[in-house]
């Protein structure tokens, strides 16, 4: 499938990999429609697209885990430019920490924003994608997290492990109406998130924390490297979309030979508690 000349709607459009995508997609030639609860770096998103020769049908700040903007949202797209043809569920927020930490408003945000928020999106836009009949695809943004149990993640593999789920049913329920599905399994990504992430019951500002942090961004690959990825697994209609090879190992390795993998989550386990502990 190719994007050019299809209206794009990307959420999570104002930073990191959705802001990427947005500018990787336009130069294919997509007409985008953006949306991201942070309105100024939205409009500069929109800015950027129209600078580069790009084109944005339709732009508006909301939250997705609001399912009533999502839907006026939808209403407004789709009097003005009918059902879009590509839908990519790409905002998210992220919260990590113990289970002794984590409390009942952790748990809740991450399930409004990260699975709520896909799930209002798909609601409103599917349902015209397919009665247009024209085919499309549908573009969720996961995690490694939904893979695979990686510490102090618990919150976070919730929301993302329930959208692995939306999307595992969806690539075979959309496939008759010609509706190809893409789950993206990012590992480490240098985005915002990283500095916005929140880890409960722990220092971001201690210097053995700060390491860590840098040590992930170290490892982590660019926006534009896994926007590339993500248009490349729409257009070869690839479900599962791995954007570092560690990903795609770790993957094969829980399926087919799981104590490696069940050996690596146990020392990194022990490994962050006994960064905590030191602090």
């Amino acid at each position: 499938m190719e994007i050019r000349d299809r209206s794009v709607l990307i959420t999570g459009a104002a930073s990191g990999i959705g802001r990427a995508t947005a500018l990787a997609a336009a130069a294919q030639g997509a007409r985008l429609v953006l949306t991201d609860v942070a309105a100024e770096r939205l409009a500069g998103t929109v800015r950027d697209v129209q600078a580069a020769g790009g084109t944005v049908l339709h732009s508006a700040a909301l939250d997705v885990s609001d399912g009533d903007a999502v839907e006026a949202f939808a209403a407004e797209v789709h009097a003005a430019h009918g059902a879009v043809g590509v839908v990519m569920n790409v905002a998210g927020i992220s919260t990590w920490g113990s289970i002794e930490q984590l409390q009942r408003e952790h748990w809740r945000a991450q399930v409004e924003v990260n699975l709520m928020g896909p799930i209002h999106v798909l609601s409103a836009f599917v349902p015209p994608m397919i009665a247009a009949g024209r085919g499309g695809h549908v573009v969720n943004v996961a995690s490694a997290a939904a893979l695979f149990g990686l510490p102090w993640h618990a919150a976070y593999s919730a929301s993302k492990f329930g959208l692995r789920g939306v999307s595992e049913v969806l690539r075979f329920d959309l496939a008759r109406h010609g509706i190809g599905v893409s789950l993206v399994c990012p590992g480490a990504v240098k985005t915002p998130l990283v500095a916005s992430a929140v880890i409960v019951g722990v220092d971001r500002d201690d210097p053995k924390i700060k390491k860590l942090i840098g040590r992930f961004e170290r490892h982590a690959k660019s926006p534009e490297h896994v926007a590339a990825c993500i248009l490349k697994g729409v257009r070869k209609n690839k479900y599962m979309v791995y954007t570092s090879p560690d990903t795609a190992v770790g993957a094969f390795f829980q399926r087919v030979f799981p104590w490696p993998y069940e050996r690596a989550m146990k020392q990194l386990n022990n490994y962050l508690v006994s960064v905590a502990a030191a602090e």
